[in-house]
């Protein structure tokens, strides 16, 4: 009779663990939905402000006062290469994947703070025609900068760059 009762007493603790462990994991999933939900919202907002630039640099270079239009231009362009972007975007992006970074650096240690960016973008899924904009370059350049970053990381002919960071 004792050891049915202590039997029932500790299926129920038991069972209680196990809610407080799914209640728990519910919100580590609703944490890494909100992480992600702000990470793409700072990259479409890097993005969104960097075509705005982009066009307004066009426009001026297109007019006339040519000492103006310069001056105007290298403050957008130094205002689209902003590294504190970067350092925001990195910022989210290592709340969302902790040890990527690490991990990467470790594995690779030649990579360059700009071959990071890149790795991290396409860690996120982003094709070179989102990540473009991203780096203020061309559609092109991006692909050359990921075969660079494949020849720098020694993949085999045949492996995916993509599927080689998703893995890391």
């Amino acid at each position: 009779m004792i050891e049915k009762k202590q039997r029932e007493l500790e299926l129920e603790q038991l069972q209680n663990q196990r809610q407080v462990i799914e209640f728990k994991n519910e919100n580590l999933k609703l944490d890494i939905e909100n992480k992600n939900r702000e990470l793409g919202t700072a990259t479409m907002s890097i993005v969104k402000r960097n075509e705005l630039l982009n066009k307004i640099k066009d426009e001026l270079i297109r007019s006339k006062s040519l000492t103006d239009v310069k001056r105007v231009v290298k403050t957008i362009n130094s205002s689209i290469n902003n590294t504190g972007d970067w350092k925001l975007f990195e910022e989210a992006f290592n709340n969302v994947d902790k040890d990527f970074m690490k991990k990467i650096k470790s594995i690779h240690p030649t990579i360059t703070p700009n071959d990071l960016r890149l790795c991290a973008y396409i860690r996120l899924n982003l094709s070179s025609k989102e990540i473009a904009p991203l780096l203020n370059i061309s559609h092109k350049s991006v692909e050359v900068k990921r075969y660079r970053l494949r020849k720098k990381m020694k993949l085999d002919h045949k492996q995916s760059l993509a599927d080689y960071i998703l893995e890391i």
